[in-house]
């Protein structure tokens, strides 16, 4: 499936700006973890493959899974190994070591798991508590987070601890923050009169809802904690 041009600009936009929001979420993780050298990780909704990139440069082999096609092709021109579903159970050299996930589906958590080695680390991530979370208010509410203890007893895995990251949006300017947050996919745009999704309007309300967020240099700031939770293949 080749991406649309309006797809890629997003998908470009997610790269460029949004993505590296959440690297002191990866970075905590892999330290929790210990990722080094010889780790083999899978990475659940991998974006255009910055988890990838910093993973790859602890010495691990990571492999993504991205259903959007235009995020995947980024990721795949960064020589990256991305895949549009989880694998089947693998072939040698052996499974995997850790399976990542933000805010994953309970069907695709179902899928990817046969993939991990037992006693394999299994990462579950998502919005922290709402009062400490800026950005699913600016995006009219947002999903709300998943359960996390529940997917972990739901999937049969071992509690095996959990922490929390503080995870700041900063963006240069309300403009950068508005492509940014509208490449989440997360933000709920306004319906024109036919029902179909008014992007002029959607850039608009979110520009207006930015603004108490608005520094006095123009820039942008969103505090928000990312919670995760880590659990083990028995």
């Amino acid at each position: 499936m080749t991406p649309t041009p309006t797809a890629t600009l997003v998908a470009r936009d997610w790269a460029e700006i949004q993505e590296r929001m959440l690297v002191p979420l990866y970075e905590a993780v892999y330290d929790r973890l210990e990722v080094g050298p010889g780790d083999r990780l899978l990475d659940l909704d991998c974006g255009a493959g910055l988890p990838l990139l910093l993973a790859a440069g602890r010495g691990a082999v990571a492999t993504g899974v991205e259903a959007d096609p235009a995020r995947r092709a980024l990721a795949r021109e960064r020589l990256l190994e991305v895949l549009a579903a989880p694998p089947e159970p693998p072939a040698p050299p052996r499974p995997y070591d850790a399976l990542l996930a933000f805010s994953p589906a309970p069907a695709a958590l179902d899928a990817a798991l046969p993939a991990v080695r037992r006693g394999g680390a299994v990462v579950l991530a998502d919005w922290g508590p709402a009062e400490r979370c800026t950005v699913p208010s600016v995006l009219g509410g947002g999903p709300a987070p998943r359960d996390l203890d529940a997917l972990v007893e739901r999937a049969g895995l071992r509690p095996d601890g959990s922490g929390r990251v503080f995870c700041p949006f900063g963006y240069a300017d309300v403009d950068s923050a508005v492509r940014g947050l509208l490449s989440t996919g997360l933000y709920d745009a306004t319906d024109d009169a036919d029902g179909a999704a008014d992007p002029v309007l959607a850039e608009k309300e979110l520009a207006e809802a930015l603004h108490p967020f608005e520094r006095s240099d123009g820039a942008v700031w969103l505090p928000n904690i990312f919670r995760y939770v880590i659990a083990r293949v028995d």
